[in-house]
C-alpha cells in the first residue's frame, strides 16, 4: 500500500509536491519534477523487520576547491523502525517515536542543532 500521491514537503519555506514515481512490492519512491527530491518508503522483512522513510535531497553549490566552479551535492535524512517480528504494536512503536520526536523536537529542535554541529 502507498502513500497518498502526490506527497508534498516544504523546505525553507519552499513547498514541493512529490508525484509517485516508482512503486513496488515493499518499497515506493516520490520525486520533484527536477529530480533533486526523493522520497523512498520501503519495508525489509527477516528476522526483524525494518520500516524506513528516506528523504533524498541535491543542490548546486560552488566547489570547494574550484569556486568559479558549481557542482551538484547531496544530502540525505531518514529514520527506520528496527522491530522484532513480533512484540510490539504499531500503537507501542509509534508510542516510542512520539518520546523519541518530542526530544529532539524540544526547544526548537536543539538536540538536532547540536547533533549536526557535531556534538553527542
Amino acid at each position: 500500500m502507498s502513500f497518498t500521491d502526490p506527497l508534498s514537503i516544504t523546505i525553507s519555506g519552499t513547498t514541493t509536491p512529490l508525484p509517485r514515481t516508482s512503486v513496488g512490492d515493499d518499497e515506493s519512491e516520490y520525486t520533484s519534477s527536477d529530480g533533486l527530491i526523493k522520497v523512498t518508503s520501503s519495508h525489509n522483512y527477516g528476522k526483524r523487520t525494518r520500516r524506513m522513510l528516506r528523504i533524498d535531497t541535491s543542490k548546486v553549490a560552488p566547489d570547494p576547491f574550484r569556486p568559479s566552479e558549481n557542482v551538484k551535492v547531496s544530502m540525505s535524512n531518514y529514520i527506520v523502525f528496527d522491530l522484532p517480528p513480533a512484540g510490539y504494536t504499531a500503537t507501542e512503536a509509534k508510542a516510542v517515536f512520539d518520546g523519541f520526536r518530542a526530544m529532539f523536537a524540544a526547544t526548537t529542535d536543539q538536540q538536532i542543532v547540536k547533533l549536526l554541529g557535531g556534538e553527542s
